[in-house]
């Protein structure tokens, strides 16, 4: 039977926040770890210019996710890390897939119709009013991304899935018209991974300003976790576990026998300033022993420089072979 190959890729468009390392950071590392298991981790830098972003933020943000991974344990040796664009092949690979993708599949991207909804509804006579090709294209890139290393699961959250799909019906269009050159990868969707909520109640999202920076500084830390939105329960009345931001939180960082302490704290009416008290210490004390690491990590560059161009070199002895094969596929080949 071979060996599952598993890609992720995180977009390089902001500072990693606490919801980004319950949800796909920490499985992520935990994952590094398993040598029965091939794993891609990847900047997708190439996609942050999607989203038109500063230029230095986006250089910023490469930086400061690449650090938060290495400070959190990634396990380099076992798995390929690397910054998409030193692979030169994905670029190459993105304009062959979209000689065989339909306009109508573009047509139907989420992030493509969103835009295209919230253009009709404030009256714009032109619905692709400020949508650049970077964002129409964008399931193309990231199948080149996943198709690239013959990844066979992609772990994703169930409002990702979409790419995925997209992903498989352009490798079945090529593979009928081409032969069977790429593999068919599967979502990897768990429901065990939790998805916080953010200051305001929200999911937590960069683009609704509402998150906790993962390596905040103590004061900064504690500063944001006391500005989270609670109801209005007075101490000792008994409150609801369900729905609680400062609950989800907790339950995300804590033992199953601490998240049952602090259901009974909640069912005695704990007040809010104590349990966002109890949720700083417990956060703090969880991501202290890595803080100091990442700091070092962004103060020296070179270091997660040399790491991702060490990543790239592993990933780019796959990608550089695997384009010849698929240009010769498609007729891109030397002549005599």
């Amino acid at each position: 039977m071979s060996q599952d190959i598993y890609l992720t890729g995180i977009t390089t468009t902001g500072t990693p926040h606490i919801g980004n390392y319950v949800g796909a950071i920490r499985p992520g590392i935990a994952a590094s770890k398993d040598k029965s298991k091939k794993n891609f981790y990847f900047l997708a830098d190439y996609h942050a210019l999607a989203k038109a972003e500063d230029p230095e933020r986006i250089n910023r943000s490469t930086l400061e996710i690449a650090a938060a991974w290495l400070a959190l344990g990634l396990d380099t040796e076992n798995a390929v890390f690397y910054r998409q664009s030193d692979i030169e092949e994905i670029p190459h690979l993105t304009w062959i897939l979209s000689s065989v993708t339909a306009k109508g599949l573009m047509n139907r991207a989420h992030s493509y119709k969103a835009v295209v909804q919230a253009n009709e509804e404030s009256g714009n006579r032109d619905p692709d009013k400020g949508i650049m090709m970077a964002l129409y294209c964008y399931p193309i890139l990231m199948a080149a991304d996943i198709l690239m290393f013959k990844s066979t699961k992609v772990p994703v959250g169930r409002d990702q899935k979409q790419h995925v799909e997209m992903t498989r019906d352009i490798a079945q269009r090529f593979n009928h018209r081409y032969g069977d050159i790429f593999t068919i990868p599967e979502a990897a969707i768990s429901d065990s991974t939790a998805v916080l909520a953010g200051l305001d109640g929200r999911k937590m999202s960069k683009s609704y300003n509402n998150i906790i920076p993962l390596f905040a500084d103590e004061k900064s830390l504690r500063k944001l976790i006391m500005k989270i939105k609670t109801n209005s329960l007075e101490p000792g009345e008994p409150k609801d576990t369900a729905g609680s931001t400062l609950y989800d939180m907790y339950k995300a960082f804590a033992t199953e026998e601490e998240v049952k302490n602090i259901e009974k704290r909640y069912a005695e009416g704990i007040a809010w300033g104590e349990m966002k008290q109890v949720l700083f210490e417990y956060i703090n004390e969880h991501i202290k022993p890595a803080r100091d690491e990442y700091q070092r990590l962004v103060d020296d560059p070179a270091i997660v420089e040399k790491k991702l161009l060490k990543g790239a070199e592993k990933a780019r002895e796959i990608s550089v072979p695997y384009l010849d094969e698929i240009r010769y596929a498609v007729g891109i080949r030397k002549l005599g």
